[in-house]
């Protein structure tokens, strides 16, 4: 058996349509108060199956509502798992900073379950997010008024779809008041100046790789989405009902160059409110491989102000 796809200690496609995955390690839902914060796993849907993470400040400081986010863990699509440590402790850390309920989620990943599956199974989320507020005692002091949808790479794709989907399909048991999309995954058949310069190649090889195991077959890089210039809403929906949005992006990331450009987009469409902001001296998801780091906390506080302020 051959190897046709490779990412070297992650991903392995084999010639007969086989997928070895190699998991960092695991970090099992604490229901006690660790390191300030507690977490429990749930069942989001048997049938496909969609799981998650919930994670609670450990002593609220609040015993009003808390904002909800919903996050969307990075890998291409293809890798990656709210159970990773990096995720484990930094969403378990940003519900304590931030004093949110965090719903990390565990979509259906590709090549197996090719785009759109992934935006599907997260948009099934909110629905769940929905009937499961009155039953779920972890979900007690969810404010469903207050709901943010934030991911990182591949997960502020997923952000960014998800919330196109709530727009389009009119959604009222759910209000999204913001985006927080961190060092996010985006892509265009045109290349940008830096994906045609030499010394990227190798990114650019990756990045393809990705793209190639992910979107539907005989589709490219223009598909809707891999190119939020293909995003179907109106001008009234761009201005009037798609929510303030924080982009976070990282100097040394080869996709920051993206993210800005996602950033510009939304601005040009009349978006509400558009926040750009740079850690300059990072690397792509600094923050799931060293979620105890100052960059880190730096980025929970930024990220914390911008739901506080909505």
């Amino acid at each position: 058996m051959s190897t046709v796809e490779e990412a070297p200690d992650f991903l392995e496609v084999l010639s007969d349509g086989s997928v070895k995955r190699f998991v960092p390690g695991v970090v099992p839902a604490s229901p006690e108060s660790t390191n300030g914060f507690k977490s429990k796993d749930v069942i989001i849907d048997s049938s496909k199956p969609i799981t998650g993470r919930i994670f609670l400040p450990g002593n609220p400081t609040s015993l009003s509502k808390l904002p909800v986010v919903v996050y969307f863990h990075g890998g291409g699509f293809c890798i990656g798992s709210t159970t990773w440590p990096g995720y484990h402790h930094f969403l378990g850390g940003f519900s304590v900073a931030s004093q949110s309920i965090v719903i990390s989620v565990d979509y259906r990943l590709a090549p197996e379950n090719r785009l759109p599956i992934a935006y599907e199974d997260c948009y099934c989320t909110l629905d769940w997010l929905g009937h499961q507020v009155s039953s779920e005692p972890w979900l007690d002091q969810a404010d469903l008024s207050r709901v943010f949808l934030s991911g990182d790479s591949a997960g502020g794709n997923i952000s960014h779809n998800v919330a196109v989907k709530v727009i389009w399909n009119k959604i009222s048991h759910v209000k999204i008041s913001g985006l927080l999309l961190i060092h996010p995954y985006f892509g265009s058949e045109k290349r940008t100046e830096k994906e045609m310069a030499e010394e990227g190649a190798g990114d650019v090889a990756s990045i393809d790789m990705f793209w190639r195991l992910s979107i539907p077959e005989g589709s490219n890089h223009d598909y809707f989405g891999c190119n939020f210039e293909k995003t179907q809403l109106s001008a009234t929906e761009w201005i009037d009902e798609f929510p303030a949005v924080a982009v976070y992006v990282a100097g040394l990331d080869f996709l920051k160059e993206r993210g800005v450009m996602y950033a510009e987009f939304l601005q040009k469409k009349g978006v509400k409110e558009v926040k750009l902001v740079e850690a300059e001296k990072e690397s792509h998801v600094f923050h799931v491989f060293h979620p105890e780091s100052e960059a880190t906390r730096l980025l929970e506080r930024n990220m914390t102000e911008f739901i506080r302020s909505h």
